[in-house]
């Protein structure tokens, strides 16, 4: 279904983007010690990496559906979910060193999680490397859609599991407690879980348009 030429769900997107800002700056949330007001990132950093998990696990379904059917146009709808996710990865650390220059006092530490976030990233880039070092299609296709499943795996292990196994300043980690063990009260959820599907289907939006853009060069090429 169409609505004055765009699809419901990027209206949707738009409109959960704008409660999201406008709540996210103006809502009261938990007076809590080192975060004060720094807390409101949580719409933003954590939102968008959700969003870019998310758009990795989609890449990695089409690169499967190249590697059952040889079909072209699933690889390039992988890569373009790649080629966003990494976007939002970088908006990630943009948004989460902002936030440790306004809490730890430092643009960056030697936190586990941001040190790992940072190498899930190197990870990425070196899937661009790996696509722009091989000239043939079809074997750049099944070589990348087998890498970003390695590289999903790596980045799951680096921002999740090995920030767990030892000493972390991000809540959650290495002992130090989640914001489900604070105050986060049922105002801030009305914003945060909205806020994860609008950036996703931002996300969405985003590597829809490239893969567009794309497949006609790529048709016009044949």
């Amino acid at each position: 279904m169409k609505l004055s030429g765009l699809q419901w769900w990027k209206w949707l997107c738009m409109g959960l983007l704008y409660y999201t800002i406008i709540q996210g700056l103006l809502i009261d949330v938990p007076k809590l010690p080192i975060l004060h007001e720094t807390i409101r990132n949580l719409f933003f950093h954590v939102t968008i990496w959700f969003a870019m998990i998310l758009l990795m696990i989609a890449s990695i379904v089409y690169g499967i559906r190249h590697l059952k059917t040889g079909n072209l146009i699933d690889d390039i709808k992988a890569s373009s979910c790649i080629y966003t996710g990494i976007l939002f990865g970088i908006l990630g650390l943009l948004t989460g060193s902002l936030w440790a220059k306004n809490t730890w006092g430092a643009w960056w530490t030697n936190d586990a999680k941001l040190n790992g976030a940072a190498a899930a990233m190197l990870v990425y880039f070196a899937y661009l490397v790996l696509r722009g070092s091989i000239d043939d299609r079809q074997k750049r296709a099944r070589i990348t859609a087998v890498y970003s499943i390695f590289a999903f795996t790596m980045m799951l292990t680096f921002i999740m599991v090995l920030p767990r196994l030892t000493d972390s300043l991000h809540p959650g980690n290495g002992g130090n407690p989640g914001f489900s063990s604070y105050d986060l009260d049922s105002k801030m959820r009305t914003v945060f879980y909205p806020a994860i599907i609008g950036w996703s289907l931002l996300g969405a939006w985003i590597a829809e348009v490239e893969s567009r853009i794309r497949i006609l060069h790529f048709r016009n090429e044949d």
